[in-house]
């Protein structure tokens, strides 16, 4: 296939031109391109041609939770809002903390996923030697719950902390929330509003000090020990201090949500809104998005986390946190581009480019000669209206529902396959397993 015209966004630029998919690669980007025989040609002028999204942090729920997804539905979502690669996180049923399991869990998504795919290992209190023996292709990371987001995952011996921050070969990425903190506020709560906890009260039982305590402590056992460390969705101004611009090894990430939403989308969403860590302040998004913007947040997820409807209708303590994010994940961060937040170029880098550098995401992430045709087409002048007939999620609601985004999805290819056609899947699941180099 040869996309002719397309405004391409990559690498810093946005340059007029033509690229030449075959097979599953990018054969040759040039401002012009003679079609070679039997090529289709898609003319894409007045569009942006960008490298597909590379998503680090996301929820599946495969195995284990199928009334809420799988890596066939979700991933197949991802391709519809210009996501073609994925990192999912372990704590599924049964967790992903033996390499057994992680090793039946790549073998489950082999030709189920429409995006490309890898997978986390989970650290507990007690998989210190499992954690050890990981490869550099084994996973994509090591997940470390340092906050009570997920039960019995929580790792909060100091011990096993230090073990792991000093022993992992790999990339440690981390949940930052002081448990303790969280424990006392979530007690107050109920003292004062019994099960019936308003949604609002989530971003003060999770407030910004026990964010900062925890990562900072993570901060700390990575530079103690030399790790490799990412800590996973920022949401506060205060944790910004603890980072710094174009920093190699200790890195941080800020979630679309956070970037997008703040403390008003609890009045609006009610639990629908709950999250962890919580969406904060307004003054606390824009620090992030300044973050965004000056290098000391590396990257942009999801942290995509559905959940049913019936679920999130329970009250305060039943209702589970996290949000479907990852269809509109792209149009979210363009929109704030049309606002005037962020620029085009700055996008692209920290949701492609950053995350195949931080990850070294092998042969993606780029419009390359060389490189997978991993691509995505934006129209932008015509607008993307979010109707529940539009989500592809298996748990069949959007926090976007009735929202009007200025861009839209034309085509997502995978391995230089058109996965998504602008209105409907187009293949069958053709998604590979990442490699890193």
């Amino acid at each position: 296939m040869l996309i002719s015209q397309a405004k391409i966004v990559n690498e810093g630029k946005v340059v007029e031109g033509d690229v030449l998919i075959k097979g599953q690669h990018i054969a040759k980007v040039a401002p012009f391109i003679a079609a070679p025989p039997r090529t289709k040609v898609l003319d894409a002028r007045g569009k942006l041609l960008l490298p597909g999204v590379i998503d680090d942090q996301v929820h599946f729920r495969d195995p284990g939770f199928p009334a809420k997804g799988d890596v066939a539905s979700e991933s197949a979502a991802a391709v519809a809002g210009g996501t073609t690669s994925f990192m999912d996180m372990p704590n599924t049923d049964p967790k992903t903390v033996t390499r057994e399991l992680l090793k039946a869990k790549y073998a489950s998504a082999e030709k189920r996923a429409h995006a490309n795919y890898a997978f986390y290992f989970g650290a507990t209190n007690d998989n210190v030697g499992e954690v050890e023996q990981l490869k550099k292709n084994d996973a994509c990371g090591v997940k470390i719950f340092m906050g009570a987001s997920t039960g019995n995952m929580l790792v909060d011996d100091p011990a096993t902390l230090e073990n792991i921050f000093s022993r992992c070969g790999l990339l440690i990425a981390t949940h930052c929330e002081d448990t303790p903190t969280i424990k006392a506020l979530e007690a107050q709560a109920r003292e004062r509003y019994g099960e019936d906890v308003p949604a609002a009260e989530h971003a003060n039982i999770r407030p910004v000090e026990c964010c900062y305590k925890s990562s900072a402590l993570a901060v700390s056992l990575a530079r103690k020990h030399g790790a490799n460390l990412h800590v996973l969705h920022l949401t506060t101004a205060k944790e910004l201090e603890l980072f710094q611009p174009n920093d190699a090894r200790i890195t941080a990430e800020a979630c679309v949500h956070h970037l997008f939403l703040n403390e008003t989308a609890y009045a609006k969403l009610g639990h629908r809104a709950k999250c962890n860590p919580a969406i904060k302040s307004e003054a606390d998004r824009k620090a992030l998005v300044q973050g965004v913007k000056d290098g000391r947040i590396t990257l942009i997820a999801t942290d995509h986390a559905p959940h049913t409807a019936e679920e999130k209708a329970q009250s305060y303590f039943k209702a589970p946190a996290g949000l479907p994010l990852i269809q509109h994940s792209l149009l979210m961060m363009l929109e704030l581009v049309t606002r005037g937040e962020l620029d085009l170029k700055t996008v692209v880098h920290r949701m492609s480019h950053a995350v195949a550098q931080r990850f070294g995401v092998k042969d993606r992430g780029y419009v390359r000669e060389g490189a997978y045709a991993d691509l995505v087409l934006v129209d932008p002048k015509t607008p993307t209206n979010v109707t529940r007939e539009s989500l592809l999620y298996r748990c069949g609601w959007s926090p976007f529902e009735g929202q009007e985004f200025s861009h839209s999805i034309v085509s997502t290819w995978v391995n230089g396959e058109l996965a998504w056609d602008g209105a409907k899947l187009a293949a069958k699941p053709h998604g590979k397993r990442l490699e890193f180099a």
